[in-house]
């Protein structure tokens, strides 16, 4: 990752609202989530969070896509462990150390009611 990339990508992550939308999107994983259903988790307006979509989209760390009527933002984990990285590079003076655990999010598991 490039240092213009982790500047942009640390901009966008440097406001409350929008660190939370992204955190959301990282716990919901590869599906990502509809538009509407992170308004209400996190109880912002609509047109606000498009403002914070946007920034993020535009900073390379959500993706959106189109099904039927909504808009379904993900969270970009490649770009997320590249700023990681980036970040970690340098770790213990380049003493050896534990490398920082990669994020390979896992598949959503369905919830069955009893």
């Amino acid at each position: 990752m490039k240092k213009p990339d982790v500047v942009a990508a640390l901009a966008a992550l440097a406001q409350d609202n929008r660190l939370d939308v992204f955190r959301l999107l990282v716990e919901a994983g590869p599906e990502g989530m509809p538009a509407g259903a992170v308004a209400t988790a996190l109880d912002l307006a609509p047109n606000t969070l498009t403002f914070h979509f946007d920034r993020l989209r535009t900073a390379g760390l959500v993706t959106v896509r189109r099904d039927g009527r909504s808009m379904i933002y993900a969270a970009q984990f490649e770009t997320m462990n590249s700023l990681l990285g980036y970040l970690t590079d340098n770790c213990c003076g380049g003493a050896p150390c534990l490398p920082a655990a990669e994020c390979k999010p896992a598949r959503k598991r369905s919830r069955i009611s009893a």
